[in-house]
């Protein structure tokens, strides 16, 4: 255990931040699994709005700094290929 308030205090704030960001991916990671099970069940009214849920949910977590700019359009890209890809 740390001796120094500084550090002290750094821990706190990682375990807060750690929490923070555990529980923002959490959603992203529900929101995307809501789009292929839409997918997977061949809906494609469901399917065109969780897609438009999930690019809220991974957008949020953008600008939270929880993604990387890169990897959040990745992810968005893959979930609309996916949705366009229904018959």
């Amino acid at each position: 255990m740390a001796n120094i308030k500084s550090a002290k205090k750094r821990i706190l704030v990682t375990q807060v931040r750690t929490e923070r960001n555990r529980a923002i991916k959490s959603g992203v990671k529900t929101a995307v699994k809501k789009v292929y099970a839409a997918i997977d069940a061949n809906d494609k009214d469901a399917a065109v709005e969780a897609l438009k849920n999930a690019t809220t949910t991974i957008d949020k977590a953008t600008s939270k700094g929880v993604y990387h700019k890169a990897t959040a359009s990745r992810k968005v890209s893959r979930l609309a290929k996916a949705v366009n890809k229904m018959a």
